[in-house]
């Protein structure tokens, strides 16, 4: 079961929800806009209807009601002209502006984008115009769904972050209880098997075996040191990376098999000295190591190269495995990734957080090719920040 397909899907299914919504809000905002800008046309018609009976000083309508139309308009900006386009009177725009024609002649010309003018027919074959804008609660209802959907998917963001920083925590709580506990149940076993080997030694000192069977102890209480650190910031001091990687290697050479070839292109005599935790960085190499022994199930080549920049110590491990797909490159280095039927998928996400957050490095797939094999690379400081 790939626990981060089922994270992705969480998400995809977060976002997919806070769109319909916005969407859903969007299409019923939209029909009720259309209603609206109806209703005001059909308002600014009754008050250009008004304005042109008014206009005409027939005594036996009823001017009185005739005013209180055109004084109900208070939302609907609406500028009346003659003929020619020439301003005679304005309403519903701002108090301390709409004595300057400048201001009444700028907007006019932008409601003409908006709206179809509407026309009075006076006497003698005489009109005048009614040009209108829609209403400022008209305006805000139209960009008051994509106002929504910005909240809800900041709702949603945020949420998710905040679940995810608490989930995180306490996955992280679990995790350095469970290691401590590891490394405290190691304890015991590993130093009754160092006090063992060090009997055979000095009883059979000829038997070549108990030499590996030492390295395998020592390999033990490094797992044991290890385990014991995660949860605590480790301390670092200035090492040899070369020494480490070699010692590495040449541990997992006489534990893998044969038709592994492990190459090396750098100096083994040369020194890289850079700031480091040595239990952690070489359980940084073991991690991508056996990662891509895994990818070459059991045959292929794996060669290191170390270069030095004036800030940095590069490491490129690179493999003849089956590669990685570009979809993966950042999936790999998360908790849970894994293509192996057996494991928790946790190795180079260990890797990442010792040498990023421990380390201050930096650690991704510089390339990679399905069928060819793939390139990890590890970037180092040389200095401690």
């Amino acid at each position: 079961m790939n626990i981060i397909r089922y994270k992705n899907r969480g998400k995809l299914f977060l976002l997919l929800f806070a769109i319909l919504i916005g969407m859903g809000s969007l299409i019923y905002t939209r029909n009720l806009v259309e209603k609206l800008k109806v209703e005001e046309r059909e308002n600014v018609e009754l008050w250009a209807e008004a304005t042109r009976l008014i206009s005409l000083s027939d005594t036996s309508q009823n001017v009185d009601f005739l005013s209180s139309i055109i004084d109900n308009n208070n939302t609907v900006p609406v500028i009346l002209t003659d003929e020619s386009d020439s301003i005679i009177s304005a309403r519903n725009f701002d108090k301390e502006r709409i004595s300057d024609p400048v201001y009444l002649k700028k907007n006019l010309e932008n409601i003409k984008e908006d709206n179809n003018p509407i026309v009075i027919n006076l006497e003698n074959g005489h009109f005048n115009l009614i040009y209108y804008k829609d209403s400022i609660i008209l305006t805000l209802l139209i960009f008051y769904p994509y106002i929504q959907l910005g909240i809800i998917i900041l709702f949603i963001l945020v949420s998710y972050l905040a679940f995810n920083s608490s989930r995180k925590a306490e996955q992280n709580q679990v995790w350095v209880g469970l290691s401590k506990e590891t490394a405290h149940q190691l304890g015991t076993p590993t130093s009754s098997l160092s006090g063992w080997i060090e009997i055979l030694q000095q009883k059979y000192p000829e038997i070549s075996i108990t030499r590996e069977l030492a390295l395998d102890v020592q390999r033990l209480e490094k797992v044991t040191e290890r385990f014991s650190r995660i949860g605590s910031k480790p301390a670092l001091s200035d090492e040899n990376i070369i020494s480490i990687i070699s010692r590495t290697i040449d541990y997992l050479k006489s534990r893998t098999s044969s038709k592994v070839n492990f190459v090396i292109g750098y100096n083994p005599e040369k020194e890289v000295v850079i700031p480091v935790n040595p239990a952690l960085f070489e359980w940084v190499i073991e991690n991508i190591y056996k990662n891509a022994i895994d990818s070459m199930e059991g045959s292929g080549e794996i060669s290191v190269c170390i270069t030095e920049t004036e800030k940095n110590a590069l490491i490129d491990i690179t493999d003849t495995g089956k590669g990685i797909p570009k979809s993966s490159f950042k999936k790999i280095f998360s908790p849970g990734f894994t293509t192996k039927q057996r494991g928790w998928g946790l190795g180079l996400s260990l890797a990442k957080r010792i040498i990023e957050e421990y380390h201050n490095g930096k650690i991704f797939v510089r390339h990679s090719e399905l069928g060819k094999g793939s390139c990890i690379r590890i970037v180092m400081n040389k200095n401690k920040s």
